[in-house]
């Protein structure tokens, strides 16, 4: 059998660690999660992690970003199913919701991470949010899908009343009746941002 190269066995360390970190952050939180015994879960040495995170503060951010690319897929792809660019808005901003409302979503990125990566981290997110919500409203400005307004101001009200309606769900007596409610809400508001003779879709 042939051996492991350096590159492969450090690449497999470090996905060990960022799976152990992302358990223990989702279930326990960053602050209770003890680094020797997510080390230990992980099969490998604290001086790895220093290694390849310099601290757990490190590793937190690698797992913010990590989770923060699967969501972007998932909305991605949700977008792309769509028949046209308005649907795949409206479903984009849907997945989004559903996405970060679940219980580990809402512990690492919308709890731990920014209280301990601080607010450059939150305003990064904000920014690539804004921009992504933006840029769509921009293209259905253009095809007159969606009535004019200056985009940028849009995509931040838009992305605000996402963030707090996934927040408010999560933390509901009885999160999943707050999604859905929240969900049936977001389509009259979506909706509202409709041209005036648009084709019903």
């Amino acid at each position: 059998m042939k051996s492991k190269t350096r590159s492969e066995t450090m690449e497999e360390t470090r996905c060990r660690l960022l799976l152990s970190a992302r358990r223990s952050f989702g279930a326990d939180g960053y602050a209770a999660t003890v680094m020797d015994e997510l080390t230990a879960a992980a099969g490998v040495t604290r001086g790895a992690l220093y290694h390849h995170f310099g601290d757990k503060k490190g590793l937190l951010l690698a797992v913010a970003r990590q989770l923060d690319a699967e969501i972007e897929a998932g909305l991605a792809a949700a977008e792309s199913a769509a028949p046209d660019p308005w649907q795949g808005f409206k479903r984009r901003c849907r997945a989004y919701l559903q996405a970060v409302t679940e219980p580990e979503a809402q512990r690492i990125l919308l709890r731990d991470a920014p209280a301990v990566l601080g607010v450059d981290f939150v305003q990064a997110g904000q920014r690539q949010c804004v921009t992504a919500i933006a840029e769509r409203l921009r293209g259905l400005m253009t095809t007159g899908e969606i009535r004019t307004a200056e985009p940028q101001a849009l995509a931040r009200l838009l992305n605000g009343a996402l963030v707090e309606a996934a927040a408010w769900a999560a933390s509901a007596e009885r999160p999943e009746q707050a999604l859905a409610q929240a969900l049936d809400a977001l389509e009259p508001l979506l909706e509202g941002l409709r041209q005036k003779g648009a084709s019903p879709k």
